[in-house]
């Protein structure tokens, strides 16, 4: 990914916020020349066994997804094989009216994470079936409402068959977090007070972020 200078996450953090606010990756690989690349949206968290309170730089950390095994994906993937995941943060575009000068043009404030890493298939069922637990109880934590799964997981086995599950060793991290940066602080500023005050969850958000720039 092209980061201009402008545009690179303040610190490691920015990424690692993103990544658990915006869990669901789209997981691309090149395959072959006659049925690839592919490309997968699929859900990811960070594996609770070796990285679940992960702050500090990405390479090294462990993160857990799955697909459905019928998913052609699934069968181009091998054990070792390098894997990107992408994630996308808050965005929104950018009127020049809220610039309040002339001549302006208008932009994309956006928020993203690509990722590569090593990817290791998982066989076990059981080992599986951890992972969908795991992902389970990781977004009703984040995003949901404190569902218990334990009456479920009878049906979870009966369905994990059908799901590949994934460990994946991160090797590498890049985080553009495209906030306006470039402009002056006033015109800055005016973009967050709009974002701010809009009804738009991703302006909010945005406005956000960029509050938490330096």
């Amino acid at each position: 990914m092209f980061v201009p200078s402008f545009y690179r996450e303040p610190d490691s953090s920015w990424m690692v916020d993103l990544i658990r606010g915006n869990p669901l990756a789209l997981a691309v690989t090149n395959g072959r020349p006659e049925d690839g690349p592919f490309a997968t949206h699929l859900p990811v968290i960070f594996d609770p066994e070796t990285s679940g309170d992960w702050s500090g730089e990405l390479p090294g950390a462990t993160l857990l997804g799955h697909m459905n095994r019928a998913n052609p994906h699934w069968a181009a993937l091998e054990s070792g094989s390098v894997l990107l995941l992408t994630f996308t943060g808050p965005h929104s575009y950018v009127s020049p009216t809220v610039y309040e000068k002339t001549p302006a043009a208008p932009t994309w404030n956006f928020t993203a994470a690509h990722v590569r890493g090593v990817l290791e298939k998982i066989d076990s069922t059981e080992e599986t079936l951890g992972v969908v637990q795991s992902t389970v109880r990781a977004f009703e934590e984040a995003h949901g409402t404190g569902w218990d799964m334990a009456a479920s997981l009878d049906y979870f086995r009966q369905i994990v068959p059908a799901v590949g599950a994934f460990r994946f060793t991160v090797t590498g991290a890049e985080g553009m977090f495209k906030l306006s940066q470039e402009q002056p602080a006033e015109v800055r500023d005016r973009v967050r007070g709009s974002f701010g005050q809009s009804a738009c969850t991703y302006k909010r958000e945005t406005a956000g972020l960029m509050s938490r720039l330096p």
